[in-house]
């Protein structure tokens, strides 16, 4: 059983940086803003393990419920129901996490999801790779790029200024709160199912991210 968990954003309460007490080394550079970007703290190669961390740079972060859905695991005595989340959050501008969460209350499960996604946090690398566009702005991907999860695969190819996202509901709110403005996809395989569809887009939007020297690479149509 699906539930469709109303997507407006939710009431959060304010993080203060300053009762932050950080537990990593990471952390305690952020708080002491010798670290100011998520860009700076994957150069490093390090794990990000606080929340607070994301807090800290991101303190607009925007959050999208795309599913809460009912799931069981089978014990020697009975059937244990819970719930499980699944949450988008993003600036707009680059950045996006994907991150799933379970509990045994709807609220309990949501929180989790937005903790493991703002953990998986990743920086897209934007870019204008369409042959019918030669802006050179970064509205869109550099190049086309393909992700799978489960059955649901999905292929985000650039376009031109002003097509917009075409894409599905799950993955339109991925990719636009990653701050991707124009796209084309395709997909294929068991689309309905909402994490598979959003973690495959979320999976896309990572392999451009591991691109190094994006400037560089020669693109054509």
């Amino acid at each position: 059983m699906n539930i469709r968990y109303d997507r407006r954003e939710r009431d959060v309460v304010k993080f203060n940086p300053e009762s932050w007490t950080p537990r990593t080394k990471i952390g305690e550079l952020v708080k002491s803003k010798q670290i100011v970007s998520l860009e700076q703290i994957f150069e490093g190669g390090k794990p990000i393990k606080e929340v607070e961390i994301i807090d800290t740079l991101f303190p607009d972060l925007e959050t999208k419920v795309l599913e809460v859905a009912s799931v069981q695991r089978m014990t020697k005595n009975s059937r244990k129901p819970k719930y499980r989340a699944t949450v988008v959050v993003g600036d707009r501008n680059g950045h996006v996490g994907y991150g799933t969460g379970k509990d045994v209350e709807v609220k309990p499960a949501i929180d989790s999801a937005i903790k493991d996604a703002k953990k998986k946090m990743i920086a897209v690398n934007f870019g204008c790779g369409s042959w019918e566009c030669s802006c050179g702005t970064t509205h869109s991907l550099p190049l086309q790029v393909t992700g799978k999860c489960g059955s649901a695969q999905i292929i985000l190819k650039p376009a031109p200024r002003g097509v917009g996202v075409v894409a599905g509901e799950v993955a339109k709110q991925v990719l636009e709160v990653a701050g991707i403005k124009d796209v084309w996809s395709f997909s294929r395989g068991r689309t309905r199912d909402i994490y598979n569809i959003g973690l495959a887009t979320f999976k896309a939007l990572k392999g451009v991210s591991k691109l190094k020297n994006i400037d560089k690479l020669k693109l054509s149509g």
